[in-house]
């Protein structure tokens, strides 16, 4: 089997254009300031005038990137990558090794970057009624994508009943993963706790308590 270039690496990912630079540029400065402004005063405290102005942009290019306040925890540049690289993955391989291969990069690239803005970011899903509002509503569009991937792999109608719930299903675990390690005090391994939630998907619930 042929290893595939992976897009989530940046040795071998494109480089974007000085538009699309600037832009990602914009959008991580918002980030940084909404991180920033929550950590100091808590997340209802944190306006989108107070981000527009901590990021030195105006309150209409906050929302021009990110249509709620909500989204600005919610969205990274991984869900595109993501995709990108299950596109990239040998025909041969079966679907749940694709799965796995692209979450341990996301995972790691994700960690790496800042941990304590991912266990936030987990955290704020589960005490703010909000974000996980938001949340559950993003799991739709994200759902979409995903199955043009699903359908690309298997040959079958990305509107199909059975990659739909395919999608979905992954969905729904990957946030009940996140729930689940802000819930026990960021104590488990992220990376295990999402192998375990695949190992549902891919074989059922286990015979015993893991």
């Amino acid at each position: 089997m042929t290893a595939a270039r992976s897009p989530l690496s940046p040795a071998d990912r494109p480089q974007p254009g000085l538009r699309e630079r600037k832009k990602i540029k914009t959008r991580e400065e918002i980030r940084t300031a909404t991180y920033a402004l929550i950590k100091e005063q808590g997340y209802d405290a944190t306006t989108v005038e107070q981000i527009a102005e901590r990021a030195e942009v105006s309150p209409s290019t906050v929302f021009r990137y990110f249509p709620t306040k909500e989204d600005i925890v919610l969205t990274d540049e991984y869900d595109p990558l993501m995709l990108e690289e299950l596109r990239t993955r040998p025909a041969d391989e079966s679907w749940m090794d694709s799965v796995r291969h692209v979450m341990r990069i996301a995972i790691e690239g994700n960690l790496a970057q800042d941990v304590e803005v991912a266990r936030m970011r987990a955290h704020l899903g589960v005490q703010v009624p909000a974000v996980r509002a938001r949340m559950v509503e993003s799991m739709s569009q994200t759902s979409r994508l995903l199955r043009e991937a699903i359908a690309e792999r298997s040959g079958l109608d990305p509107n199909g009943l059975e990659v739909r719930v395919c999608a979905m299903s992954l969905i729904g675990g990957l946030m009940e993963v996140s729930m689940y390690w802000a819930e026990n005090g960021f104590e488990d391994d992220m990376s295990t706790l999402v192998g375990r939630a695949l190992d549902v998907l891919e074989h059922g619930l286990p015979t015993k308590k893991p």
